[in-house]
């Protein structure tokens, strides 16, 4: 790089900081070192997450302190693993909030899905650990898949049958997946998608759209990208959540950044209400190959780590 274009890119904003005028920048990890790097707002986990820095010489510290309190517990099989895990993914959430001056997102056991009562009781247990920590309840999000049945703070999104929902019972924030979204449309159609084309984008953009128009306060958080140009097509989203990966990418770019999603252009939509019950519901997202796919799939995958992360556990004590 010659020594006038360094200079030159000293005055301009790189691609993630344009972003952040806009948009709340979310990091997508639990890797402490990547979040210093970026300076996100908030931060999102998941047992997936977990479980791979978990697999990280500098995070097994981490492990190993929750084992030696948790061993002291008076709990033992399923239900001690289960505490130890509770703990590690709060341990997780409270030294990322040590970095980040927002919020942390803390995932519900994924088999919990369709168990209003299990989901509400993990939830509550959740959060009675942070707060037992001094983290007060406005700076941690809990997550629950968007079935019917899980109402909260929604991931695993994927139609807006799914996001009006969330809307009408009040959650404070859902996450609708592009990456996985435009995954499927990918592998259906046999063909790529770019730009305002993408059917990820579309979904975001049409969720966004109708809060806005219809004035509901649930916070919109795209997730799950795969490639820096969906990120531009949603500048001016309430919230995306981005991977190291992607962040790095967006911060050694110049080019510059538009935002796409405006709540007054919004407010003028000629958008229709959609009225739902259970019954049109589960009908509508049924209705959606797409949605009913990879919301199952997703549920199926995120349990599968939540086993893995048993199991890892389990080593451990063994």
């Amino acid at each position: 790089m010659s020594t006038a274009v360094a200079e030159e890119q000293k005055t301009k904003l790189n691609q993630l900081e344009q972003l952040k005028r806009f948009t709340k920048v979310v990091a997508d990890t639990a890797d402490f070192e990547s979040i210093k790097e970026f300076k996100p707002q908030d931060a999102t986990t998941n047992p997936s997450l977990v479980y791979a820095a978990t697999q990280k010489q500098q995070y097994a510290h981490l492990l190993d302190e929750v084992l030696t309190d948790r061993k002291k517990s008076g709990l033992s099989g399923a239900a001690q693993i289960e505490d130890i895990i509770d703990h590690l993914l709060v341990q997780f959430g409270c030294d990322i909030l040590e970095i980040v001056p927002g919020r942390v997102s803390t995932e519900t056991d994924a088999r919990l899905s369709f168990d209003v009562e299990g989901s509400i009781k993990k939830a509550r247990q959740l959060v009675k650990l942070y707060e037992e920590r001094k983290i007060p309840r406005e700076r941690v999000l809990i997550k629950i898949a968007s079935t019917w049945e899980g109402i909260n703070n929604l991931t695993l999104m994927f139609s807006l049958p799914q996001a009006v929902r969330c809307a009408e019972a009040k959650v404070q924030l859902i996450s609708p997946f592009v990456g996985r979204i435009y995954d499927w449309y990918k592998a259906a159609n046999k063909r790529d998608y770019t730009g305002p084309e993408d059917p990820g984008v579309q979904s975001v953009d049409e969720i966004y759209t109708y809060y806005k128009k219809f004035g509901y306060k649930t916070e919109v958080m795209g997730a799950s990208f795969r490639n820096v140009g969906q990120i531009i097509e949603l500048a001016g989203c309430d919230a995306l959540t981005i991977s190291p990966e992607l962040m790095k990418e967006l911060s050694e770019s110049y080019e510059p950044v538009e935002r796409k999603l405006d709540p007054e252009k919004a407010k003028h939509a000629d958008v229709k209400r959609l009225e739902l019950d259970e019954k049109r519901f589960r009908y509508l997202v049924n209705d959606n190959a797409m949605a009913t796919e990879k919301t199952a799939e997703g549920i199926r995958k995120f349990a599968a780590d939540v086993i893995k992360l048993e199991k890892f556990v389990a080593s451990k004590l063994g």
